[in-house]
């Protein structure tokens, strides 16, 4: 009986730790989708530029957009790291374990490349390369400071 519990325990363990990985993957495809557009988000971004910079320029206004969906990209991508990490430095496999820095990076690159390559398919995105680095640097950014978290925890 104590036997059932404990992989029941395990298995919801799991689910806590994949649960919200697989879920934020699903926000990030979500977004590369036309919805994520940048005539789709000058809905609610512009208005609010607008509203913080009256007498801005129309151009000044664009290339303050541009930097908003630019840090979304590093944010949403330092987000997926944090998931990443956490899910497989916790896992059972002792190799996900000790090299879970390598994992959690491997499938920010892989998100993000998949991530653009479909981006590149659709008429109203643009893939491109640049993102991908800029992801990867908003992932790696969040890797390092989960590793420094985990070394001053262990002190």
């Amino acid at each position: 009986m104590a036997g059932i519990n404990l992989l029941k325990e395990n298995r919801r363990e799991r689910i806590f730790r994949y649960a919200p990985l697989v879920l934020w993957i699903g926000v990030i495809f979500f977004a590369s989708t036309m919805l994520g557009s940048m005539s789709n988000t000058s809905r609610f971004i512009r208005p609010l530029l607008i509203f913080l910079f009256t007498n801005a320029p129309e151009e000044t206004l664009v290339i303050y957009h541009t930097y908003i969906r630019k840090f979304a990209h590093f944010a949403e991508y330092a987000i997926l790291a944090f998931f990443a990490a956490r899910a497989v430095s916790g896992s059972s496999v002792k190799i996900l374990q000790k090299f879970w820095f390598v994992f959690a990076f491997v499938l920010v690159v892989l998100v993000a490349s998949i991530d653009e390559t479909n981006q590149s398919f659709n008429s109203t995105r643009t893939g491109s390369m640049t993102d991908v680095l800029l992801d990867c640097s908003g992932g790696l950014t969040m890797i390092i400071f989960f590793y420094i978290y985990r070394l001053r925890k262990n002190i």
